[in-house]
């Protein structure tokens, strides 16, 4: 208790140069939104959305080979937010009422299992997601290999998040880390990231551990010098997990990938090694290059790159809600646009 109270001492009584806070994980927004942190805030700290939420930074074109699959007869095995999330020209909800075979899992196994009870069925896998859930992707895989099963495969949008920390580093004076992902890759890649001039400190999920990470990154941020802190040492090591790094390294290779509102970036992507291609979607169905169209009011690219606020989109709370989203930034649960309409009440007038 005592440490909570300083932290939230340091916090509110900071006075010192403005400071653009970068909440990079969805998980984050929603839980400082819920824990009411916004409000301890002095007026000089601003908190911005990043792209922390994998669905949400899935671009339109990946939507597009899906549907794509599914008009061909492939059986597509996803985790529920993506099903809504819009293509160029509709969703997999939609071509699911339309008969196509599109169906909710609740991990990349379970879309292993569809492959091993239906032998004559083409499945793929929609492996969507950063460094946290890669290794779950990669451990099917080699489940579907030890099985000899040919109608598995994944079609892939992993990314890494180094990458886009670096494509943002411009817009944002401090990162707020997420602790699941540090989790995995450990602290060395974000302490290195200091030696560019890019800030951040690694947080938990608690309303306690994200207020002490907050009071941190204004004090460490107020010094005016490049810095990092690891404020969820609980779960963060400098190590990571080495298990996980050496399955993913094992079965897949850095690509450049896209971002919706960030564009191509680098590296930033993961694909399945030539080793490995026969469980790959994209060769093994030869899928075309195809050019994704998001709806041109949607701004959700924008909301991504901190560039604005939801409540700054014009069909944000009016044609764009949960329930009948424009964009993927209001369909997932992680999604910024999700946690300002939920908090606000989808009231344009409630956000200054």
């Amino acid at each position: 208790m005592a440490q909570t109270e300083r932290a939230r001492e340091a916090l509110t009584a900071y006075d010192g140069a403005p400071l653009r806070i970068m909440e990079v994980c969805g998980t984050h927004t929603h839980e400082i939104f819920r824990q009411g942190l916004r409000a301890l805030l002095p007026p000089q700290v601003e908190l911005i959305s990043g792209p922390g939420c994998p669905v949400c930074v899935t671009p339109v074109s990946f939507l597009d080979e899906a549907l794509l699959l599914a008009e061909r007869g492939v059986t597509i095995c996803t985790f529920g937010d993506l099903v809504r999330v819009p293509g160029s020209v509709s969703t997999l909800a939609k071509a699911r009422a339309a008969g196509a075979a599109v169906r909710v899992v609740y991990s990349p196994l379970d879309a292993v299992e569809v492959a091993r009870t239906e032998p004559g069925t083409e499945v793929v896998f929609l492996s969507v997601g950063f460094e946290t859930t890669t290794p779950a992707a990669c451990l099917a895989v080699k489940r579907a290999a030890e099985l000899g099963l040919k109608n598995f495969s994944l079609l892939t949008a992993n990314k890494t998040m180094p990458g886009a920390y670096r494509a943002l580093k411009d817009s944002v004076d401090v990162y707020l880390y997420p602790g699941h992902v540090n989790a995995v890759t450990g602290t060395r890649l974000c302490e290195c990231l200091v030696d560019e001039g890019i800030s951040g400190v690694v947080a938990g999920f608690t309303g306690a551990e994200l207020l002490t990470a907050l009071a941190v990154t204004v004090t460490k941020g107020g010094e005016g010098k490049p810095f990092f802190a690891n404020c969820y040492p609980r779960v963060v090591t400098r190590e990571g997990s080495a298990a996980a790094q050496r399955l993913v390294a094992a079965l897949m290779e850095p690509c450049a990938a896209e971002w919706r509102g960030l564009g191509e970036i680098p590296d930033s992507g993961m694909r399945l090694r030539a080793d490995w291609a026969m469980f790959d979607a994209r060769r093994k169905f030869d899928i075309p290059p195809l050019s994704g169209r998001g709806n041109p009011a949607c701004r959700c690219g924008e909301v991504l790159q901190g560039r604005c606020r939801p409540s700054d989109c014009p069909v944000f709370g009016r044609g764009c809600t949960p329930e009948h989203p424009v964009g993927a930034c209001m369909v997932s649960g992680e999604g910024a646009c999700s946690a300002y309409y939920q908090y606000g009440g989808g009231s344009l007038g409630s956000w200054q």
